[in-house]
């Protein structure tokens, strides 16, 4: 087995290692501001500063970034904690930025004494418009040359509270014509007349990011300060900060911290500025930071997903050095599969429409073996009643239907799952005509899993059920994606316009008696309907059960039904290739060798035929639907020979085919 190649970040420190850093001195952080809730985004930065802890046996921080009073609130603080805590990691320190505001401003006294800062009692306009452009430089302000001892005397009258807010700030002083705006005399220091959560009404200046992040860092002795890229031009001025207060600190902090920066994450469908998510909280939109709409940890936490999904998803996009923006069906694919293996399985009819088996007895209940997770064999069955009258979804039933519809339809038979095959003989309709109920008779001997031969009959159509006398009723809340748009913060109409009105639906459910836990965050999948986990709002007399994730990618094929259209061609329409390959996938293990090669290669030349869109939502497919994941494996194959970048989705899928029980799917995914 080969080892996982190192990341570049992994490769620095393994670089730093070698040229004489001790194992001992790293340490690493994850500073988030306590100004709104984690959200997706900020799991990339977690995973990445934990995993190295984790790697290399090394302490991480938890650091507040709390050095600006009139946004930040103990709300938040209680919440990151909760988060990251849920998410399986446990910090070293916990620490604050505003722990270190008697050292940063004697730092700042330093500086002033050593030439390096003053105060400037000019108006924000002005500074910003002395700073220049990308291509003019700066001017000096007037007040750069002010005395050691005039600085001293109003820097010390800012701490004091002397002055009104924008009536001075403290700046560095560096160089006005730097070819990087953020080196021309940054401001160090504002004044703010706010309480501060921690610190109260002590002080009348706050610090700004720039200034008590990297001194922070270095207080805290961190080896390597791991940022996201928008960072990097900042890289200078950290470093120029750091070296400014290294000569009058090295006894006691030998250790200079070195930033590095890595992508961050982007996924469609989202966005990720705090500001914008408050504007979504503040506004109604959602209906607070643990909507489960949201990308917020909270509310993906609400919503179902796992830690160990969350996780899995991070591993898979890895640690890049650029910018790019993931597909959010990744991250629900990632959800999909674990659920898979942990959900235990239950029946509930979302849009009921009422089932009367006429030859079944008044007063007969049985209760038939179901299994809780095919997925795992350690789960065990469970026993759901069955009786005369059922629920089915409304979808599940046509008066008439074509050959091809597999379910019920009058004069047609379909089964239901772990019971018997039912056949519809005729409906009673309301006075606008719709179905309320639909009569059926059931084959007596066709019990599913009693060996008769009635049993044994194929029937193409199976339909989940629950009976109606036992049934209990639940709330289901059906959330989908916030937006829209794949991008909706990068579109030039503001990006509320993109809000999808679907994005929650709420509804009366019906679901079989047998739910094994209504505790909090339990999770079940709803038979042929998709993932649900209960909702904290939940009672044992009120269940309420949100959709976390749906058995399959639908937005994959509206996007492909919205894609523009080719013109039609006079010709006889033929069938698309990827269809044709998927009936082929379907027989693929059944074929004896030589024909397995000779299908392989009509696969093969068909891919040739087939986009990179029209094959992604297979990558969802059923672990039992073998032969169709072989298929897809030999197209995928063929793209990636022809160009087709190879995506973190690519990746996930062929690795999951390469660890399978099936000799044939494992074979192909490894060649």
């Amino acid at each position: 087995m080969t080892n996982k190649p190192l990341n570049f970040i992994e490769q620095i420190i393994e670089e730093d290692l070698s040229k004489g850093l001790s194992r001992s001195d790293l340490r690493f952080r994850f500073p988030p501001e306590p100004n709104g809730y984690l959200h997706i985004g900020h799991t990339k930065a977690i995973g990445i500063s934990f995993g190295l802890g984790k790697k290399y046996g090394a302490p991480v921080n938890l650091r507040f970034d709390d050095t600006n009073p009139t946004k930040e609130d103990q709300e938040y603080v209680d919440a990151i904690k909760k988060d990251i805590s849920w998410l399986g990691y446990q910090w070293d320190k916990e620490c604050y930025s505003s722990d270190y505001f008697d050292q940063l401003f004697d730092w700042a006294l330093q500086l002033i004494k050593d030439d390096k800062a003053y105060v400037d009692s000019q108006s924000s306009t002005l500074i910003a418009k002395q700073k220049g452009t990308p291509t003019q430089t700066g001017t000096n302000s007037p007040f750069r040359c002010r005395t050691e001892e005039e600085n001293r005397r109003l820097f010390k009258q800012m701490r004091a509270g002397k002055f009104k807010p924008g009536a001075h700030v403290l700046r560095a002083k560096i160089d006005m014509e730097h070819p990087n705006m953020l080196m021309r005399d940054p401001i160090m220091y504002r004044i703010i007349h706010a309480p501060h959560q921690r610190t109260g009404e002590e002080w009348r200046i706050y610090p700004m990011y720039d200034w008590a992040h990297g001194e922070s860092d270095y207080i805290e002795q961190i080896s390597h300060s791991l940022c996201s890229l928008e960072f990097k031009p900042h890289r200078e001025l950290y470093d120029w900060f750091k070296a400014a207060v290294y000569d009058c600190s090295r006894k006691s902090l030998p250790l200079q911290p070195k930033q590095r920066e890595f992508a961050r994450l982007n996924l469609s469908y989202t966005i990720m500025s705090k500001r914008k998510l408050l504007t979504l909280v503040e506004e109604g939109v959602v209906s607070g930071w643990d909507d489960p709409r949201m990308p917020t940890i909270s509310g993906f936490r609400r919503r179902g997903y796992t830690p160990k999904a969350i996780k899995k998803f991070i591993e898979t996009i890895g640690v890049a050095k650029r910018d790019n923006i993931i597909d959010v069906s990744l991250l629900e694919f990632c959800v999909r599969e674990d659920l898979n293996a942990t959900a235990n399985r239950v029946m509930a009819v979302l849009d009921p429409i009422k089932v009367i088996i006429d030859n079944y007895p008044e007063d007969k209940t049985e209760w038939l073996a179901s299994d809780n997770n095919p997925e795992d064999k350690t789960s065990g069955t469970r026993k759901t009643p069955f009786s005369k009258t059922i629920f089915i979804e409304r979808e599940d039933f046509k008066e008439e239907a074509t050959a091809k519809y597999f379910r019920l339809a009058t004069g047609k038979e379909v089964r239901l799952k772990n019971a018997y095959i039912i056949k519809a003989e005729s409906v009673e309709k309301d006075d606008n005509g719709v179905v309320q109920v639909v009569h059926c008779k059931y084959d007596t001997k066709s019990l599913s899993g009693s060996g008769t031969e009635a049993s044994l009959r194929k029937i193409k159509g199976t339909l989940h059920w629950v009976s109606a006398q036992h049934a209990r009723k639940i709330e289901v809340r059906d959330y989908d994606r916030l937006f829209s748009h794949p991008a909706p913060d990068a579109q030039e109409k503001d990006f509320m316009n993109y809000l999808n009105p679907k994005s929650f639906v709420k509804t009366t459910a019906y679901i079989e008696p047998n739910v094994f836990s209504l505790e909090p965050y339990s999770h079940y999948q709803f038979q042929r309907k998709g993932y649900f986990s209960i909702d904290p709002d939940s009672t044992e007399r009120a269940p309420v059960f949100n959709k976390t994730v749906g058995l399959r990618d639908t937005w994959s094929k509206q996007a492909q039904k919205q894609a523009p259209q080719k013109a039609k061609s006079p010709q006889k329409p033929q069938r698309k290739a990827i269809d044709v390959i998927k009936q082929l996938g379907k027989k693929y293990t059944n074929l004896p060798e030589a024909k397995q090669i000779k299908t392989k290669k009509e696969i093969q030349k068909l891919a040739q035929e087939v986009a990179y869109d029209e094959l992604s939502p297979l990558f969802g497919t059923a672990a039992k639907k073998v032969g169709t994941r072989i298929a897809v494996i030999i197209v995928l194959k063929e793209l990636l020979k022809s160009g087709q970048k190879d995506t973190p989705e690519t990746k996930a899928f062929i690795k999951k085919a390469s660890e399978d029980s099936n000799h044939l799917l494992r074979a192909e995914a490894l060649t």
